[in-house]
């Protein structure tokens, strides 16, 4: 896997692992198992495209027992759904328990924290228009 160099830092510095596809977004026009097209790497977080645009993104997660991604604060509303297994969303200091089909929107200018006590996978979406 051949990534830019600050982008792998980055990445390996928190112990994710960015799968890239040849075409950076899943195939269009195609039906898709989301669940089956992002597999668990032990002891990591890997993050797939699903689309990647300027107006937003949307994003398939799976993230290892254990794990949790770094606790971030980001300006936009983004909306999670686990698709496998069950999560721990904390946003602000709350603690939220998420199970298989559960989702929650994370909301703009909170800082959250996203925990595997087991592992899981996810679906993260993010819309930027209507920020301006």
């Amino acid at each position: 896997m051949k990534l830019c160099l600050i982008t792998e830092k980055f990445y390996l510095a928190h112990k994710i692992k960015l799968e890239k596809m040849d075409n950076i977004e899943v195939e269009k026009a195609k039906a898709h198992i989301i669940v089956e097209i992002i597999e668990y790497v032990p002891n990591s977080v890997v993050i797939k495209s699903i689309i990647k645009k300027t107006t937003g993104n949307i994003s398939v997660v799976s993230v290892d027992g254990g794990e949790a991604m770094t606790e971030k604060t980001i300006p936009f509303d983004t909306f999670v759904q686990i698709i496998d297994g069950k999560a721990e969303i904390v946003i602000d200091g709350k603690s939220n328990l998420l199970d298989t089909g559960q989702s929650i929107i994370l909301p703009a200018h909170t800082s959250n924290i996203v925990k595997a006590n087991e592992r899981f996978k996810m679906i993260s979406t993010i819309i930027k228009s209507g920020y301006e």
